[in-house]
């Protein structure tokens, strides 16, 4: 019996799912905000909200579980950490980090839902998408 065993499978092998489920998290909390189809939405929900409960943590056994969960994307941009300020170039004597996804996760967003108890996410519809009519949303950190 699958009792309280709840997954959104969304027709996938488990280790296809899991690398679906990096991807969709390591975009959203890189951009804010994607759009995919009402069924990737609804599973990615409570899988971007659990890692920003680790970042909401910040210590280093969070860093290293959170790790587990995205792909550590870089980006061509630099990050301060103190302010979570980006910025496209450096200016002489500057030295600031990339950006990854690790960083923006735990300098940015972690503070920044630092006292908010859950609701991370909010998923909107939007309209059908053309080519198979398959219901879209978007969903964007809060």
């Amino acid at each position: 019996m699958r009792h309280q065993c709840k997954k959104h499978h969304l027709s996938k092998a488990a280790d296809q799912r899991k690398a679906l489920m990096r991807s969709l998290a390591t975009e959203l909390f890189l951009n804010g905000e994607i759009t995919t189809t009402m069924a990737r939405a609804k599973a990615l929900k409570p899988y971007a909200e659990n890692i920003i409960s680790f970042a909401k943590k910040g210590d280093l056994a969070s860093r290293r579980q959170a790790l587990k969960y995205i792909f550590d994307k870089e980006t061509d941009k630099y990050i301060n950490v103190e302010t979570g300020e980006l910025k496209d170039s450096l200016s002489e004597g500057e030295k600031l980090p990339k950006q990854s996804t690790l960083r923006q996760l735990f300098v940015v967003i972690g503070k920044k839902y630092a006292s908010r108890n859950g609701g991370y996410t909010r998923i909107q519809r939007l309209v059908p998408r053309r080519g198979d009519a398959a219901e879209m949303a978007l969903i964007q950190l809060v």
